[in-house]
């Protein structure tokens, strides 16, 4: 696909980028980031901005990278006036950032929602996390943790704190890791300044944003310390290499997050039945919509506006924040997994 924008403007391309930045405004970033909501409201009035984003290739148009390459390369814009000129003064430089870099946000908080699962699973535990970015979510074991005020593992300079309802299964103890592997198209380097810097990019403006910043570098640094096996490439070819690589005796967890929407849906629908074919247990945390057979099984679905779905071995237990920190247990969620 060529890098230029099209001579002549696709007027449908053009609406359906259009509307999938009103939806991102509206949906996910109201009141994440109301930046980020008011920059999309923006950009979908906008036609040079559609335009700029129309010549992209499909898988490149979103406003979460879109937003995450103007901060690389100009900082933050205070507002949409400053987006549009980080755009259109300097667009090749901003088309070839978009082009070479992804989403690959990397939140260490998520495992908030990993751990009450990693608890109930016999170890010792062998981690693979598909679309893994720089792998912090890789070091559950290496963090420790606040829920409601109850605490789990010794200090760590990642702290996780997490506000739950319902019976969630919080464990005494970390569990035992003995390997953690990841799986990326294109991984990220925790030790690399560029990688890093693109992380923080990744990190959207907001009343969390400090924070976040702050145990992204504490995480990144422990990841730097004790490196993952990183596996670069598709899931497809390399899920099963990965859970070739666990050692007997030990239990492999598949997990992601965030990650399906980026999938293509017949890869997407093969990845589903791969992971159910091998010897493993599988977390997902997605949004509404990337694993439907996942979705048909919520108590009720009109409640997903804004969250994830947590799951094991396809079967929906909770609701979880997108980021870390919350988890609603639904009723029953124990006899969905099998206490």
């Amino acid at each position: 696909m060529s890098e230029q924008a099209p001579a002549v403007a696709d007027t449908d391309g053009i609406e359906r980028i259009a509307a999938g930045y009103r939806r991102f405004a509206e949906v996910e970033a109201a009141t994440a980031s109301p930046l980020y909501a008011r920059l999309a409201i923006a950009v979908a009035e906008d036609e040079e901005l559609l335009r700029f984003l129309s010549g992209l290739p499909t898988g490149k148009r979103q406003p979460n990278l879109l937003f995450a390459a103007v901060r690389y390369l100009h900082g933050t814009p205070a507002g949409p006036a400053e987006l549009r000129g980080a755009v259109l003064e300097e667009p090749d430089r901003l088309r070839a950032t978009v082009l070479a870099r992804a989403t690959q946000t990397n939140e260490a908080a998520r495992c908030t929602a990993l751990l009450p699962f990693l608890g109930l699973i016999e170890g010792p535990l062998a981690l693979i996390e598909v679309g893994a970015s720089a792998g912090l979510c890789l070091y559950p074991d290496r963090y420790s943790y606040d829920y409601d005020g109850r605490p789990v593992g010794p200090p760590s300079p990642v702290h996780l704190t997490c506000t739950t309802t319902g019976a969630v299964p919080v464990p005494a103890a970390l569990p035992e890791v003995t390997a953690r592997i990841g799986i990326d198209l294109d991984p990220l380097d925790p030790a690399d300044d560029a990688d890093r810097a693109w992380l923080q990019a990744l990190i959207w403006p907001g009343s969390a944003a400090e924070e976040r910043r702050a145990r992204l570098d504490a995480a990144a640094t422990i990841a730097a310390r004790e490196p993952v096996r990183m596996l670069a490439g598709h899931l497809l070819d390399r899920l099963p290499e990965a859970v070739g690589l666990v050692s007997t005796g030990s239990s492999a967890v598949v997990f992601h997050t965030a990650l399906l929407p980026y999938v293509p849906l017949a890869q997407r629908k093969a990845f589903v039945e791969l992971v159910r074919e091998l010897p493993v247990r599988w977390i997902a945390q997605e949004g509404p919509g990337a694993l439907p057979e996942v979705e048909a099984q919520l108590p009720d679905a009109d409640e997903a506006r804004g969250r994830f779905v947590l799951s094991l071995d396809g079967r929906p237990v909770a609701w979880t924040a997108p980021h870390g920190g919350r988890i609603d247990w639904f009723a029953g969620g124990w006899e969905t997994i099998g206490r």
